[in-house]
């Protein structure tokens, strides 16, 4: 018995590692390495925000670009998903080849992204930036503020090759189970960009310009880290360039996962986007409204990012152990996963509350009187909205167990829930009070109450298919 099962054992440690241990030791890392993806923008809009006399409009001029920044996370993070999902299933299979295929083929896309996003930031930033400043009525202001979202917006798209490639070959890390390399990558690019960015907007006098361009930078040396580490570590796979080759059934297996994976991260997008053009016909303080909110969804990212990267140790958990067929693990990680992502949320939450004063006033130490009322608005922002995170933390959790069984549609319907149809309402009503700089926050927890509502009746359904699907198999194997 014993020789037998060690014949059998699992030879990746996502298949035999207690649950309760593996998904503290995969998801740590990769909360540690989302988190500081987070840092990215957040460390961008503190520095530019207290240049002296333009602070306040450099901050507008990052807000209008940071939907975009956040499409293209989605893209890398959607394109990175399914290959995650595709390879950890194909490893827990034991089909090497189709393992290295999926690798290579997801270097092909992440290419691919690339090029689309150069041709966006060449032809198609300005007018981004331009359809949301609208609600500024000064005309020199107004200029002023798409000038610096342009040259933000440019130079992050034009040289967006780091960040599509680093999102490839941490997920290639990942999905064999090296969220600790992963997260050396992360660790790595954000250092330097924290320190880039002080050096290049202050003393090389380069402005929000010097932000893109230690965003960039960053962006390069986490995909040389993460690259490095693949080819180095990453034995399930065959490094051969022949699989560089597009191949058809690949490309459709990692879409099939990957689409409705960017569509939910996209939604991010058009949520920030939506939200600033409902508060640009807003008739109470507009440019506060936008101003804190460009702030506080910087800052957000903080708690949303930790439960993606929870979410995301529990696709390549659940995928990995439903290729081998391990019901009983899978089960195991739906419940643990679901309990710790929500205990990571709480104790953001208790953070956020105590620290929501010193929080805020980080974006408004230079910019004088005028920012006064953004800070407070975020103050606000933070104590409020932050009651929500851990109804968001079981929602997103909810959606790495069901992209890892290969669900499309449930996991697509939380984010449309969380992000617009549950959102949007609320927003449009409380942004038209007087009260608004406070009352607009009640959106939020709202949404994610009404959304984990819902997320807990697809999981139990999708369970309850499961286990119908196992008895009907038993009884035709029996």
């Amino acid at each position: 018995m014993s020789i037998e099962s060690k014949e059998t054992k699992p030879q990746n440690k996502m298949g035999f590692v207690p649950v309760k241990k593996i998904v503290w030791q995969m998801g740590l890392p990769m909360i540690v390495s989302m988190v500081l993806q987070a840092l990215y923008n957040i460390v961008d809009t503190a520095f530019v925000i207290n240049m002296k006399d333009v602070g306040s409009y450099a901050n507008l001029a990052l807000t209008y670009a940071f939907p975009v920044q956040i499409f293209m996370i989605a893209i890398g993070v959607g394109t990175g998903i399914g290959i995650n999902a595709l390879l950890s299933e194909r490893i827990g299979k034991g089909d090497r080849e189709g393992a290295s295929r999926a690798c290579y083929n997801g270097i092909f896309l992440g290419f691919i992204f690339f090029l689309v996003f150069l041709l966006f930031g060449l032809f198609g930033a300005r007018p981004f930036i331009a359809m949301q400043a609208n609600g500024i009525t000064d005309s020199e202001e107004k200029e002023l503020v798409v000038e610096m979202g342009n040259d933000y917006l440019f130079l992050c798209c034009v040289f967006s090759f780091g960040q599509m490639m680093y999102t490839v070959f941490e997920r290639f890390l990942q999905a064999c189970g090296r969220t600790v390399e992963s997260m050396i990558g992360q660790i790595s690019g954000a250092l330097l960009n924290i320190l880039l960015d002080y050096v290049l907007i202050y003393p090389a006098l380069l402005g929000v310009a010097g932000a893109a361009i230690a965003t960039v930078i960053g962006q390069f040396v986490s995909f040389f880290v993460d690259a490095t580490f693949h080819f180095i570590k990453d034995k399930e796979v065959d490094n051969k360039i022949k699989y560089l080759k597009p191949d058809g059934k690949i490309l459709g297996a990692i879409f099939r996962i990957g689409i409705p994976a960017m569509v939910m991260q996209a939604l991010l997008s058009l949520m920030m986007l939506g939200v600033n053009l409902l508060l640009s016909f807003a008739p109470y303080d507009v440019l506060t409204l936008q101003g804190s909110f460009g702030i506080y969804y910087k800052i957000q990212q903080i708690p949303l990012f930790a439960c993606f990267g929870m979410s995301n140790a529990l696709i390549s958990l659940t995928s990995f152990n439903a290729g081998i067929g391990d019901e009983k693990r899978v089960k195991e990680i739906k419940k643990y996963g679901l309990l710790d992502t929500v205990l990571v949320a709480l104790i953001l939450t208790i953070l956020f509350e105590a620290l929501a004063d010193p929080i805020a006033k980080l974006f408004g130490f230079a910019s004088g009187e005028s920012s006064s009322g953004v800070v407070l608005a975020t103050v606000y922002a933070v104590r409020i909205a932050s009651l929500g995170y851990p109804f968001m933390a079981y929602s997103v959790a909810g959606q790495g167990v069901l992209q890892g069984l290969r669900r499309v549609f449930s996991p697509l319907l939380i984010s449309f829930l969380r992000l617009v149809i549950f959102l949007f309402p609320f927003i449009l009503l409380f942004s038209h009070l007087e009260n608004a700089t406070m009352l607009l926050w009640i959106s939020f927890p709202i949404a994610e109450f009404l959304t984990a509502l819902v997320t807990f009746f697809l999981i139990g359904g999708t369970f309850k298919k499961r286990k119908k699907a196992n008895e009907v198999q038993h009884i035709k194997a029996a």
